[in-house]
């Protein structure tokens, strides 16, 4: 899988070029930036990398498979339909989209292009969550009745997109949507009822908390983007509870482990050793290729963002 990167996003370069080198059967082939000195970093990574001076022009590129698009929020239903008619597979960074509506755009535009067009929830891949979602179905904790999360990291630059309500900024769309998605994907169940606590700064959400009622069990979480950094969630039972020390960010935010704490005692699963974008990246050629069904389709991305579009209106 042949790919082109939009943009020098520091993500782009932190993450997603070195997961593109550990992933199987992978190539970083360009990138398009219009400021040239932005893609030195990405040159000492892979020398060999070409750069284009706009994202037309890597889309008329050839020799690329696939295209990730790591641009401003509210750019990124644009691009990926752009990229899709292209001819170019597309991977999308979180939010696909602003509003819930807007991802049937891109539903249509995946089934008439026959192009694989995905949101980039590496969580979605990684082992730990397949096996929450194991211990759950299997009734380890007993009938699943609470679930707690959070994720907060600090960010005080009022210059950084973040920050920018006209580019979709803020902590919910940042970072609350991995509270919702891994709930999701656990536990196989959407919210019913949604209620909201927003705290805003600068026309964007800073701090949210939010309770939320699944079919059979509750959850809450907060999240926000000008504290201190933590991230974990707690899936509670009646009869114990799973709790992920690291559940987003394995080994950046600390130890990525699964602890199960029932029948008086605790297992403790170690996961430290995954690479959830080489792991995301590998599904993501599966599934363009062999039509292998991919963990995080848009559909369960049009869920999340009903869910995320949910709560800002609860709060109002």
């Amino acid at each position: 899988m042949r790919w082109g990167i939009f943009g020098a996003a520091k993500i782009a370069r932190t993450d997603l070029v070195p997961a593109i080198q550990l992933a199987h059967d992978s190539e970083f082939v360009a990138i398009a930036t219009r400021d040239v000195e932005r893609a030195v970093p990405f040159q000492h990574l892979v020398p060999s990398v070409r750069v284009h001076p706009s994202y037309d022009a890597l889309l008329d590129d050839p020799d690329i498979d696939a295209v990730y698009i790591p641009l401003p929020n509210h750019l990124h239903v644009e691009w990926s339909i752009k990229a899709a008619e292209a001819g170019k597979h597309v991977l999308c960074e979180k939010p696909i989209a602003l509003q819930a509506s807007e991802i049937d755009r891109l539903i249509a535009t995946r089934n008439s292009t026959g192009k694989l067009i995905a949101e980039a929830f590496m969580v979605a891949h990684h082992p730990q969550w397949a096996r929450v979602r194991d211990l759950l179905q299997q009734g380890a904790i007993g009938r699943l009745e609470h679930v707690e999360g959070c994720f907060t990291y600090t960010n005080r630059d009022l210059n950084n997109i973040r920050h920018d309500p006209t580019k979709g900024g803020g902590g919910l769309r940042d970072v609350g949507v991995y509270p919702c998605i891994t709930t999701r994907l656990a536990t196989n169940a959407e919210p019913k009822e949604l209620r909201a606590d927003i705290r805003m700064d600068n026309g964007v959400d800073i701090f949210a908390r939010v309770w939320a009622d699944f079919p059979g069990f509750t959850m809450s979480f907060y999240c926000g983007m000008m504290q201190a950094r933590r991230q974990h969630m707690v899936f509670h039972g009646q009869d114990g509870w799973i709790e992920l020390s690291a559940p987003f960010n394995g080994v950046v935010y600390g130890d990525c482990r699964v602890e199960l704490h029932a029948a008086g005692r605790m297992v403790v699963e170690n996961f430290n050793s995954v690479n959830q974008y080489a792991l995301m990246l590998e599904a993501f050629a599966a599934t363009a290729r062999e039509g292998i069904p991919f963990a995080c389709p848009l559909e369960v991305s049009r869920g999340n963002q009903a869910m995320i579009d949910a709560i800002f209106a609860a709060a109002r």
